[in-house]
């Protein structure tokens, strides 16, 4: 049975995930980002304990076919902004994840912004400055180059959007005690 699990965006996610299902007696035969297969399937009860146990770790089980596109957009958008470079993407994000979820693109976006209340555009935005954050404090990156890797026309694009959203121009940021990074499962 395949089950589908919210806030599961790391390779730590899906490490816990498997140890705490085989701790309740399930093998796992596939798992990834938002999804795990495993066998034998779950009863009600089980699905109930399964679900106890994740929500004490921060994980959700999902079960309303929307509320499963909505995560699926969220994991392909975490996975876009924060594993790849996205100066070399030939298309637009929201066209890719369109393509991979095979749905309109209109359609998830109407959808997105019902179930989340911001739309995928805002939530991509958050991302991507989440992301910027992480390079800013890591420090390996001048901002002209961290622009180039996040797929912005310029350093002076990334800084208007980045002010925009965090109230602080990139280099305030970098200047400023501790970080305020958010995890990413809890930027909405």
């Amino acid at each position: 049975m395949q089950l589908h699990v919210k806030n599961m965006v790391c390779d730590r996610c899906i490490l816990i995930v498997r140890q705490q299902l085989e701790n309740l007696g399930f093998s796992v035969s596939e798992i990834s980002l938002g999804k795990v297969t495993v066998s034998p399937d779950p009863d009600p009860a089980k699905l109930q304990d399964i679900s106890s146990a994740f929500q004490v770790l921060g994980f959700e089980l999902i079960d309303k076919d929307k509320d499963q596109l909505v995560e699926q957009v969220k994991t392909q958008v975490i996975e876009l902004v924060h594993y790849s470079n996205l100066f070399e993407l030939k298309q637009s994000l929201m066209s890719i994840i369109a393509d991979k979820l095979n749905k309109e693109y209109v359609y998830l976006s109407r959808l997105f912004s019902d179930v989340e209340g911001i739309t995928i555009e805002k939530y991509i935005i958050q991302q991507k400055v989440t992301r910027v954050k992480e390079l800013l404090e890591y420090g390996e990156l001048n901002l002209n180059e961290i622009a180039y890797q996040m797929g912005y026309s310029s350093s002076a694009h990334l800084s208007t959007q980045f002010k925009a959203v965090t109230g602080l121009t990139p280099s305030k940021y970098k200047a400023q005690p501790g970080g305020d990074r958010k995890p990413l499962d809890r930027i909405s």
